[in-house]
């Protein structure tokens, strides 16, 4: 019987999620794509394309392919999830009490795949087709947002990642995503795949304010062994890194967290931009972020709900030890150093593994994938013109939810 669990990096993945990205795209715009933290608008239709290339690469490896879209339409169809998640996305203290009851009452209209659309792609003033009494229409412009769209979810990799044993569902640090967070609770806890599974939470089970423990999914890299190697960016916090520690210990599903002090600009938005694991002892790195004078941390259980925190001397060392591995082959950005640039902003060390040594990344990426080659990592291409420009990359793109571990 499958199982949720994610034992590594590199083990044959089994089962993931993604989401196509699809209405949320339709309302990006060049007055709005900064505060929705894209670089730019996307080609929609042709952004979708890639997506599907994506895909249809992940199963032709044979793993299952889950849609976010699908997932949570098919969620919504149990009464109990819906009214949970309109409380949660249309509530009055969002809304205002009129307008929300206005609007909860329009949606309540709605089939669920409807539904699914307007709480993954947006709902504007122009397209909501009631005449409130309350304030609230009168004060906005036709094109302004009732419900935001969450062009972010199209990176399933950040919002919540498997552990080992257990899922984290993560407190984001950008008010953009954070309602996503939602969306999945609400689909682990009632879609009858997740449901009828027993399996450990390890953050966010409940709605809480986490305050400045902010953890997202893509600086999370379970390197397997019971470690966990987990970078601190300007999306991860170091007391973030510490509430996921403790609850992976307390829950007996890791031995040990590696957490890096990442530079905090968004050139690294998260670990996996600048390094991701792609075999046993190989793992793709952009040297000029990922230097030998980042401060690195070992934290283990220390018993009794402590944590023992220790400072180490270089994190491949602690790689290396945690993984037993005498050295680790390290792979560089390929190019000179300005194409080295523009290919680790393009996603050239965001690759998703697949199984030992076999990666899917970028096509564009032409130096780092010829120097992935020749060091006899096989990389399945995929074309990354348009989704590339929300800067994330194969492994941003993915949530595995079943792979084997090391």
């Amino acid at each position: 019987m499958s199982q949720l669990y994610v034992g590594s990096e590199v083990g044959k993945l089994k089962r993931v999620m993604l989401h196509r990205p699809e209405r949320a795209l339709n309302h990006l715009t060049p007055s709005n794509y900064k505060d929705l933290l894209f670089d730019d608008v996307l080609a929609v239709e042709r952004a979708g394309e890639e997506h599907d290339e994506f895909a249809k690469t992940l199963r032709g490896e044979g793993v299952e392919v889950l849609l976010l879209h699908d997932l949570l339409a098919e969620t919504l169809a149990i009464p109990e999830a819906k009214n949970w998640l309109l409380d949660m996305q249309v509530g009055e203290y969002r809304l205002g009490y009129q307008f929300a009851q206005d609007v909860r009452g329009y949606l309540q209209t709605l089939s669920d795949e409807e539904l699914a659309q307007i709480l993954l792609g947006g709902l504007s003033y122009i397209d909501f087709p009631l005449q409130s009494p309350s304030m609230m229409q009168a004060m906005h412009e036709r094109t302004d947002f009732i419900i935001d769209p969450l062009p972010n979810h199209l990176f399933t990799r950040d919002t919540s990642c498997w552990v080992y044993g257990g899922v984290s569902l993560n407190p984001m640090a950008k008010p953009a995503r954070q309602r996503e967070t939602n969306h999945l609770r609400a689909i682990y806890r009632w879609h009858p795949t997740f449901a009828s599974s027993s399996f450990h939470t390890y953050l966010g089970e409940e709605q809480r304010d986490y305050d400045n423990a902010m953890v997202e999914g893509g600086d999370v890299l379970v390197i397997g062994n019971g470690a966990v190697l987990v970078g601190m960016s300007e999306r991860t916090t170091p007391q973030g890194v510490e509430a996921l520690a403790r609850s992976l210990f307390k829950h007996g599903q890791a031995k040990e967290v590696i957490a890096i002090n990442l530079p905090k600009h968004r050139s690294c938005m998260h670990l996996d931009t600048v390094m991701t694991h792609m075999d046993l002892d190989t793992f793709s790195v952009y040297p000029e972020v990922m230097r030998k004078d980042l401060q690195c941390w070992r934290l283990a259980d220390a018993g009794k709900g402590d944590v023992k925190v220790t400072e180490v001397d270089y994190f491949l060392h602690a790689i290396e030890k945690a993984l037993n591995i005498p050295q680790l082959n390290i792979i560089t950005t390929g190019g000179d150093s300005f194409e080295a640039e523009r290919e680790q902003w393009n996603d050239a060390n965001n690759v998703l593994t697949v199984r030992p040594g076999v990666v899917i990344g970028y096509e564009g990426n032409v130096y780092t994938n010829e120097k992935y080659d020749k060091a006899g990592i096989k990389v399945l291409p995929i074309p990354g013109d348009q989704l590339g420009r929300g800067r994330g990359g194969a492994r941003c793109m993915s949530c595995p939810i079943e792979r084997e571990g090391l």
